[in-house]
């Protein structure tokens, strides 16, 4: 269509849709990583502890450090960690197992700083992009002075499609952030249930 809007010709001319396609698979990119890396280090602390325990009754610990290390998850890691530390006094490796926590806690909050930056910036991008688009369009009027309203309004069209680019990098990058830091206190909550349990067992040993 001859009046359309061609949005290859407008990514080429403008830098604002280029930095926000750029900010769009960065943030589907981290989007794919994180999700895979959280189905990697969710798991049933519960579950892991049941075995542990039988374990430990029978005297087997280095088995039961085998049987835990096996698995991927965070709470798993943290178990494997304790187990590895039992002989040491209890205040010690509660301190020890706090720090374990901790460290876990960074690794799942990783790159999800970007995806909560991207979530915020993009629609200023977007905005940014939107306001010299408009200047460009009463710029144009300006120089050409033939076209009235409708080389505007063309003008005007064009550039709101930058506010629109940022919206769509934006909305999902929140929603998505969100869910995922959902996602770190439920496991960090696990994973600090599964400590205090530990430290039970191992108390009881």
């Amino acid at each position: 269509m001859g009046g359309g809007i061609n949005y290859l010709v407008m990514l080429r001319d403008s830098l604002t849709l280029v930095v926000l396609l750029f900010c769009s698979i960065l943030s589907f990119t981290f989007m794919i990583e994180r999700w895979l890396y959280f189905r990697k280090a969710d798991g049933d602390g519960d579950e892991l502890l049941g075995h542990v325990h039988k374990l430990l009754e029978s005297g087997k610990a280095e088995q039961a450090a085998g049987v835990v290390q096996k698995h991927s998850s965070a709470v798993a890691r943290v178990i494997h960690y304790g187990l590895l530390h039992s002989a040491r006094p209890r205040r010690d490796l509660e301190e020890l197992l706090v720090t374990k926590q901790k460290e876990e806690r960074l690794m799942l909050e990783r790159r999800l700083g970007v995806l909560g930056t991207l979530g915020n910036i993009a629609p200023f991008i977007g905005l940014f992009g939107t306001v010299v688009g408009i200047i460009k369009a009463f710029r144009d009027l300006a120089l050409s002075g033939v076209g009235g309203p409708t080389v505007v309004a063309r003008g005007i069209a064009e550039a709101l499609v930058a506010t629109a680019g940022g919206l769509l990098v934006a909305i999902p990058a929140v929603i998505v952030y969100n869910y995922f830091m959902r996602r770190v206190k439920q496991i960090s909550v696990g994973m600090e249930v599964a400590s205090t349990r530990l430290l039970v067992l191992l108390g009881a040993k």
